[in-house]
């Protein structure tokens, strides 16, 4: 295959979104092994395969420009009715396997309690307004035009996905109530402080049109080199620290603590590597790709350790 081949190959998954797609599943799985519960069904992985890159391709689609120096967005206006097509195709798959899912379980949907469905209904809400639904009544309610809160809100939606979906899922089928513990509290927030630190990261990417546009991100508010010694280094090793807390406390094998330890460590290296500026494949590819490498770490060390 020729080099303009794999070329067109990596734009294709990555400028698509498709791997947030891939690791959206990888995540869940991660996370479903890491609270001790067997993985779901080839449907459930599909439908977060579907959900995830429908979410993130939706902010790109309407914004297509030929003339324009975002690489990004001249890739969309090329393959605008491929991409359409996708979304479609992505739409129908997630709508049919929500349909089937509830055709086969609707009496333990229906004996949910309130809070599962305040789960249920919490993501894709903060999920929505993060677009502003798009509408005269709720634009204003636009959560991505506050830019400090951004990296907050898709941390938290990701978190959900990934951590709380994957059992509440398998909770339904096997007709139980989900419950809250300790142990899928703590992975939450790790998930939760994971994506959003890498949020804070690919906001440094855009920090000239968001400054256009008026939307005050970390790295707009306080500067490059304190968004990356002050936030994003210090939020890495508190994360870091206390995973190892954890795991000497609950009597982890270190080869269990070294897996696990591998992808925050990736986090404090190429946070600290932003000082310098970077092309949008380097956030694509590497900073994103620490989701993917967080995913393969953690289930590999659940798996065989």
């Amino acid at each position: 295959m020729s080099s303009s081949a794999n070329n067109s190959v990596v734009k294709f998954i990555f400028f698509g979104n498709y791997f947030y797609g891939i690791c959206g599943v990888a995540l869940s799985i991660e996370a479903s092994l890491q609270q001790y519960f067997l993985l779901n069904s080839w449907l459930f992985y599909l439908m977060s395969f579907a959900l995830t890159t429908l979410f993130y391709t939706k902010a790109y689609l309407p914004h297509t420009e030929r003339s324009t120096e975002n690489k990004r967005s001249l890739w969309y206006y090329e393959h605008k009715r491929t991409m359409v097509y996708s979304q479609l195709v992505l739409t129908a798959i997630l709508l049919l396997g929500c349909g089937w899912f509830l055709l086969q379980n609707w009496q333990s949907v229906l004996q949910m309690k309130p809070y599962e469905w305040l789960l249920v209904i919490a993501f894709p809400v903060a999920g929505g307004f993060y677009y502003g639904l798009d509408n005269k009544a709720f634009g204003k309610y636009n959560l991505r035009k506050i830019g400090w809160l951004k990296p907050f809100i898709i941390g938290f939606v990701w978190a959900g996905l990934v951590t709380v979906y994957p059992l509440m899922y398998a909770d339904i089928e096997n007709k139980q109530h989900y419950l809250i513990t300790f142990l899928g509290s703590l992975l939450f927030l790790k998930n939760f402080m994971f994506v959003t630190v890498l949020c804070i990261m690919f906001d440094i990417k855009d920090y000239a049109s968001d400054v256009n546009q008026h939307i005050y991100t970390f790295v707009g508010r306080v500067g490059l080199r304190k968004t990356i010694f002050y936030i994003l280094i210090p939020l890495c090793i508190l994360g870091l620290g206390s995973f190892l807390t954890y795991g000497t406390t609950h009597h982890f094998s270190m080869m269990k603590i070294l897996l696990n330890t591998i992808p925050f460590v990736s986090l404090i290296w190429v946070a600290y590597s932003l000082h310098r500026r970077k092309q949008i494949f380097y956030y694509l590819i590497l900073i994103d790709g620490l989701m993917l490498l967080k995913a393969i770490c953690g289930t590999i060390a659940m798996v065989y350790f």
